[in-house]
């Protein structure tokens, strides 16, 4: 398969490069500044894997990272940055599906936090207190995470919004829970499980329009 990576760079972004790689996937790694990207990963891909150094503001440098033949996914692990503008996100997410609609590819995997809310969810006080908490000290990043999984749901396309917990670095564990906020999760995700649910759900897609929260 080829694979579009957002946020390739990133903490999580990394490890999901690495096992689509081991996994004998053509990997398409955008990134701000490519220099991010360990040196082993290109080492490792054998041919496949292309960097693209841009910007997710700008719709040409996104434009570009859908050169050649058309992606069978994309997958966004875009995280709001330090001094980065409070529209980041929706403005990557519009980028983005623009993007894909040009090039006639369909599937879109958005990871997000478990902060955004879905139906289906049942919290609990402590999931109300996380929330809470975000409002008042991460209120821009809960907006326009919020915002940007609205333009992905809207898109026509076919998405899976992945919702997480808190995302730790650490060994994988190998596994990991999907449901929902307050059903069947915990409150934390090793970055490496993360990658290996979103690289699950491109080879083989069971959450289609659906946000599954997933967690250690």
């Amino acid at each position: 398969m080829r694979i579009v990576i957002f946020g390739a760079s990133g903490r999580t972004g990394i490890p999901l490069v690495e096992q689509a790689l081991a996994a004998g996937h053509e990997v398409v790694s955008f990134a701000r500044k490519a220099g991010k990207l360990p040196p082993s990963l290109a080492d490792r891909a054998g041919g496949r894997m292309e960097v693209v150094e841009g910007d997710v503001l700008t719709p040409a440098d996104v434009n570009r990272a859908f050169e050649g033949k058309a992606p069978d996914a994309v997958v966004s692990v875009l995280g709001p940055t330090k001094g980065a503008p409070d529209d980041l996100l929706p403005a990557a997410a519009r980028a983005i599906v623009s993007a894909m609609k040009a090039k006639g590819a369909r599937r879109l995997v958005w990871m997000t936090g478990a902060g955004v809310p879905a139906d289906g969810d049942e919290p609990k006080l402590a999931d109300h207190l996380i929330r809470g908490a975000l409002r008042l000290f991460a209120g821009k990043v809960l907006a326009q995470s919020q915002a940007a999984v609205d333009i992905v749901k809207t898109s026509g396309l076919d998405w899976t919004v992945v919702r997480v917990p808190m995302l730790v670095d650490g060994e994988p564990a190998g596994n990991f829970k999907v449901g929902r906020v307050g059903v069947g999760t915990g409150p934390k995700l090793i970055r490496a499980d993360g990658a290996a649910f979103l690289l699950k759900e491109v080879e083989s897609p069971e959450h289609v329009h659906r946000l599954p929260v997933v967690s250690n």
